[in-house]
């Protein structure tokens, strides 16, 4: 043994050790390992930064573009609206649809993503209807980690492997080579989860839309010119039927109209009391239903006393004010110069500077109907501890936030919503990105740079919200952990191993051989991330197989599924990091359940890997 390949060794050792105890972020520990491969001599400068050019890393920078321009147009909300209809079905058939159009979506959009786009879908069943979110997370979790290995372009996993299989070999796995197996990995493990149901926990009994700020504001629209909702019969209306949204009252010329008969039509003028989401806020105004523009009589009534001023007196260009606009959630506390005002009358106080939108009350406003013998106007005056959402400048928030008696709770995207155009042109986007690489086309780089292209020449996402919401710390992580694969074979760490593992199996049956290596990865994934072990035991795995000479596809096809499957700690993989977060559950119920389904997975890939030898 040489001494480079013991360094590489107290490096590798070195980099669990941190990735075990957290001391440090991923993004961190990956320069300290480009770092100490480039002082060591292991790697050439070259080979140090190669990893930010590799065509694995630009991939998944590519896949995670599309993923967030769907998530900015609503394409995976719309698809999981649909879960709706199971407010009445059998919590164990709940289960398993959940668990499959989970696993099915993260087949071709970033598991992360779509977890978090589930837990607020669950999040509203559990508040309308008692679903239990205990019972449906860790589940969800799973199932995308299962599902994202059914394809290619499933999870940056894959796409590693595959990368180290062609530099290894000039072979590349096919886009759906692998699926049958997958599904085979996905359809077991429903079944496993459906057995042990009644080990998972309930969840916390008040819900989680306070975890997830899904309160409801109150808001007051009036019907314009060019409404959408002028003629429209109230009961035929979006916010009529749209369960989440509460029609308060109809005013009409100082007359209040008859709700309990909603056939009437909203007629221009109409004053229109809502209770409802901040989503669902933004989705009327994404679809015309109300603007925010305010009347011109406005600029010569607002108070001149007011302390808010704009930071840069320079005039802006108006496309530059409206990239720059931002919503603003303020809780009022005791001594505001707001409270007492409503929604009217504080428009004219703080506009142009900024445009109230709705209120939250503090308190309860269940019954809310039984209550409206106040007035509009009475039922929206600020008090203490209410909620105040408006619309303003980025120029503008830290003034607000240093105003006296006003706290600045939350700040979020103030551009208008995706039409319903931009998120079918998204969804077109992805499925023809998917065509392009499963049928031989283009190779996946190739498709998924295009797709990424044609949502920005579409703009179906600008590049502002691809730079602030890309996970860059896993991009970072993959550019760090790729120079380690290379020194492992500039300096014969990997070949050192392989006549190691050579010596040990001789002799033994192939199943044995795949199983060993199957334990062995998965073992490893859980307490390193899946990414540094795919790159770390792929090499391995590759001159393993050649040196028995067995087919090679087998052996990665191992690696990469049990790289993914770090189901029995919640440390191995993002999603299950996300789940854990919450306190719904403990270590042990991804030890117990997680560690049942790693099992079963690891005889069954076993199985089924060796008989392809």
């Amino acid at each position: 043994m040489t001494w480079e390949i013991i360094t590489v060794f107290v490096i590798i050792g070195a980099l669990i050790i941190l990735f075990a105890l957290e001391v440090f972020p991923m993004d961190k520990i990956s320069f300290f390992i480009i770092g100490a491969l480039l002082l060591t001599g292991l790697v050439s400068p070259e080979e140090a930064v190669s990893g930010f050019s590799n065509k694995a890393v630009i991939t998944i920078l590519c896949l995670m573009i599309l993923a967030i321009g769907l998530e900015e147009n609503g394409v995976i909300s719309w698809f999981a609206k649909g879960l709706k209809v199971l407010k009445n079905w059998p919590a164990l058939l709940v289960l398993m649809v959940i668990m499959i159009l989970s696993g099915g979506v993260s087949a071709f959009i970033s598991s992360t993503a779509v977890v978090i786009v589930f837990i607020k879908i669950v999040a509203e069943l559990k508040d309308k209807y008692g679903l239990m979110p205990g019972k449906l997370l860790l589940p969800i979790s799973f199932a995308s980690i299962l599902g994202g290995s059914c394809t290619l372009m499933g999870t940056s996993t894959n796409l590693i492997v595959n990368n180290i299989f062609m530099r290894y070999t000039g072979e590349t796995l096919g886009f759906f080579e692998f699926s049958k197996i997958g599904l085979i990995f996905l359809g077991t493990s429903i079944g496993i989860i459906v057995l042990f149901y009644s080990f998972l926990p309930e969840g916390e009994k008040d819900g989680l839309s306070q975890k997830f700020n899904l309160n409801k504001y109150l808001l007051t629209l009036k019907v314009d010119t060019d409404s959408p909702l002028i003629g429209t019969p109230l009961k035929e209306s979006f916010m009529y039927k749209e369960p989440e949204i509460t029609v308060l009252r109809v005013s009409r010329k100082n007359y209040e109209m008859n709700l309990s008969n909603p056939e009437f039509e909203i007629q221009q003028g109409d004053v229109i009391l809502l209770h409802c989401s901040l989503e669902n806020l933004q989705k009327m105004r994404g679809e015309g239903y109300f603007d925010l523009e305010v009347d011109e009589n406005l600029t010569s009534s607002f108070s001149k006393g007011t302390s808010i001023e704009k930071v840069d007196d320079q005039k802006q260009d108006p496309e530059e004010k409206v990239s720059n606009t931002v919503l603003l959630e303020l809780l009022l506390l005791p001594g505001s110069r707001f409270l007492g005002n409503t929604l009217e009358s504080l428009k004219k106080m703080i506009f142009p500077r900024a445009i109230p939108i709705a209120v939250n009350k503090r308190k309860s406003l269940t019954n809310l109907k039984n209550k409206l013998h106040l007035s509009n106007k009475t039922i929206t005056k600020l008090k203490v501890g209410d909620r105040l959402l408006i619309q303003t400048d980025t120029s503008y928030i830290q003034n607000f936030e240093n105003s006296n008696n006003l706290a600045v709770l939350n700040q979020f995207d103030g551009g208008m919503p995706s039409t319903p155009l931009k998120r079918n042109l998204s969804l077109f986007i992805l499925i023809i990105t998917i065509i392009l690489a499963a049928t031989g086309v283009f190779e996946i780089m190739t498709s998924v740079i295009a797709g990424t292209i044609a949502m920005l020449l579409f703009k179906c996402i600008e590049l502002n919200k691809i730079y602030e919401k890309i996970n860059w710390q896993i991009i970072f992580l993959l550019a760090g952990m790729i120079p380690l694969g290379i020194a492992m074979t500039n300096s014969g760490a990997d070949a050192w191993l392989t006549e190691g593992l050579l010596n040990l199996m001789e002799g033994q049956k192939p199943m044995i051989i795949i199983g060993m290596l199957f334990l062995t990865t998965m073992l490893l994934s859980g307490v390193v991330s899946n990414n540094a072990t795919a790159i770390i035991m792929a090499p391995i795995a590759i001159s393993l197989a050649k040196g028995l000479e067995l087919d090679v596809k087998p052996f990665i096809l191992c690696v990469m599924f049990a790289a993914n499957f770090s189901f029995f700690t919640p440390l191995g993989y993002q999603t299950n990091a996300l789940i854990y977060s919450m306190g719904i559950y403990k270590f042990k119920h991804f030890l117990i359940l997680g560690g049942i389904i790693s099992l079963v997975l690891l005889v069954l890939g076993t199985l089924l890997l060796s008989a392809m030898l």
